[in-house]
């Protein structure tokens, strides 16, 4: 093929690309943009998932009716005028491809009246063409219908997710710009159903409490930006810019909320950073919240936090990639360090670290080496387990040998209980050595293969509630509650809409009951948590559950349990793991202990 100039409809739909990834992207523009002609109020209305509609209405300054058509042309913007204002910006959006690529690929109604005009405008596109235009009376601002979204790219529509989960990546952009700007009044309807309102107080808090719940938000602390005392490393200050607490210019603010350690999630969704009052997703900023909580969190779990980072216009570069998502700052370093340390430092405040008055001892090569093998885990006889992806195979002596590529574990002996570790570990002695078990992860292996027949017989018992309770959701959460009832009721829940992102649960699977339930029903409808392991929506609630309703560590254990607990991981089929791949036990040979002791 010889070089071409490609025709306009095919650079607009490759334009469109970069910027209108799914109906979350129509969302987040136009929002953006109603917030930066000055709405003070911002509802959004979106129907199966967004694909069919979506709706932003204002009560924003509004676009001139001369201006209507050139609002829809690439690259036509009123926020710059020079490259130079490329590295000063202090709007949402410049780069004047929102609209004309939204209205490439869908069909576009938009009404709109400036407050210095009589009258307001209507226009009609489809596929980028502009189909009808009217003047229309309206109040002063602008109202956006986005319908069949991707009707002439069915490439592009076939790669969308369920109509739930695309809700749920619009109600998190919503929900990200309510804690941005929670002087705005946001409203958010799902299909005809009010799941978000704000009512735009001014105060983070009350926007905490108006997407999080009360109960989340009285367990998040506050990051003051009195806190922080920032000193320059050679940043051009604008005259007039704040002073910090120690006399120096302050370039660089964070404030915001977090959580205390107590309050933790599965997964990182729950980080928010906002630059410049830019909603951003930057790896170094979550790095940074997280090795504040350092030793503070159970491993694979993460915490919440909404942070703002206030900085020089001409110190960070939001033009990297066509969405907006991502930012540059030319002191990375030093944005690092005052995220780590504002975070850190409430978190001291609420929970003070014990010092180490001991100095470490240096550890020798061959020590490591001698301590790393003495705590392998042994197979029964004395043979050691290989790393995962090896396959261990008994021959007629019975003894493991290794053959592939995936190891076949066998049962366990028989074990006797001699007592508890640390509140958190079995000791046992078998016929070959000293078993060591983790009696959470036994107990996970234990429930799991039990409710798995539950299930496959389909009678996994479940208890009504005395009282319904309520437990509110996260929006996105809320959002996939529908498209799993079935699933839900048939491990036992039974669960309803109660407003908002609010539920009503009436019925819990029965091992359930005394248990934290509010956390486990969000576990479950974590859909982060179960994209990132890469399992079905079933596995994953079934593997909530068992974790949810296990013994857990720092409980103490009667000897009769503890036994009877051994008892039942005997009998499993796989008791070398528990449900997510961790191991319950390691094995002390008799030799190894031997060898320890000397007695070779």
């Amino acid at each position: 093929m010889g070089i071409r100039v490609l025709p306009p409809d095919v650079t607009a739909k490759i334009a469109a690309g970069e910027v209108v990834e799914r109906p979350a992207s129509v969302v987040k523009e136009l929002v953006e943009n109603a917030i930066d002609a000055g709405a003070t109020t911002v509802r959004v209305e979106i129907r199966q998932g967004g694909r069919r509609l979506v709706r932003v209405t204002d009560n924003g300054e509004g676009i001139p009716a001369d201006e209507v058509e050139l609002a829809f042309a690439r690259h036509a913007t009123g926020k710059l005028v020079s490259a130079e204002d490329l590295f000063d910006i202090h709007t949402l959006g410049f780069r004047g491809e929102a609209l004309a690529s939204i209205a490439a690929v869908s069909r576009v109604t938009l009404v709109t009246q400036a407050a210095s005009e009589s009258i307001g405008t209507l226009v009609r596109l489809e596929g980028g063409e502009l189909l009808h235009r009217e003047s229309k009376g309206r109040v002063p601002g602008t109202v956006v219908t986005i319908e069949n979204l991707f009707y002439n790219t069915p490439a592009r529509l076939k790669f969308l997710r369920s109509d739930p989960t695309e809700a749920s990546h619009a109600l998190a952009l919503v929900t990200s710009y309510a804690l941005a700007y929670p002087e705005l009044r946001f409203t958010l309807l799902k299909d005809g159903r009010l799941v978000l309102q704000t009512m735009g107080t001014g105060e983070l808090y009350n926007a905490l409490v108006d997407v999080l719940g009360l109960q989340v938000a009285q367990q998040m602390l506050l990051v003051v930006p009195q806190m922080l005392q920032v000193v320059p490393q050679k940043l051009e200050v604008p005259a007039g810019t704040e002073e910090s607490l120690d006399g120096q210019p302050a370039t660089l603010r964070v404030w915001g909320y977090v959580s205390s350690p107590a309050l933790n999630r599965s997964n990182r969704r729950s980080l928010l950073f906002f630059v410049n009052r830019r909603w951003v997703q930057d790896g170094s900023l979550a790095y940074a919240v997280e090795q504040a909580y350092h030793t503070l969190l159970p491993r694979g779990r993460h915490p919440i936090a909404v942070l703002n980072v206030q900085v020089d216009p001409a110190e960070v570069d939001v033009n990297i990639h066509p969405t907006k998502r991502e930012v540059r700052f030319r002191n990375q370093r030093q944005v690092f360090s005052a995220v780590q340390r504002a975070v850190r430092r409430v978190l001291i405040n609420e929970r003070p670290i014990p010092g180490v008055s001991a100095r470490p001892v240096p550890l020798t090569a061959e020590e490591w080496e001698r301590r790393r093998q003495f705590a392998h885990v042994r197979q029964p006889g004395g043979a050691r387990m290989v790393d995962p992806g090896m396959e261990m195979q008994r021959t007629a002596d019975r003894e493991p040998v290794v053959v592939g590529a995936q190891r076949k574990l066998t049962g366990l002996p028989m074990l006797r209980v001699v007592g508890q570790l640390s509140q958190m570990y079995i000791i046992a002695e078998g016929p070959d050595g000293a078993y060591l078990l983790d009696q959470h992860a036994a107990h996970e292996r234990v429930l799991y293969e039990k409710l798995k027949a539950q299930r496959a017989s389909q009678n996994v018992p479940s208890q009504a509630l005395l009282e319904p309770l309520t437990v509110e959701l996260l929006p996105q959460q809320a959002a996939v509650v529908g498209e799993h009832q079935e699933l839900l009721l048939q491990v036992g829940f039974e669960l309803e809409p109660f407003g908002g992102s609010t539920i009503l649960v009436r019925r819990v699977p029965a091992a359930l009951v005394g248990k934290d339930i509010a956390a486990a029903i969000s576990e479950i409808l974590d859909q982060d948590a179960k994209d990132e392991a890469g399992m079905s929506w079933e596995e994953h609630t079934l593997r909530t559950l068992v974790c949810h309703t296990s013994i857990r560590a720092g409980q103490t254990l009667p000897l009769e349990e503890m036994r009877d607990l051994v008892r039942q991981l005997e009998q499993t089929s796989l008791p070398h793991t528990c449900p997510h791949g961790r191991p319950t036990m390691i094995h002390l040979s008799a030799a190894q202990l031997e060898r320890e002791f000397g007695r070779h």
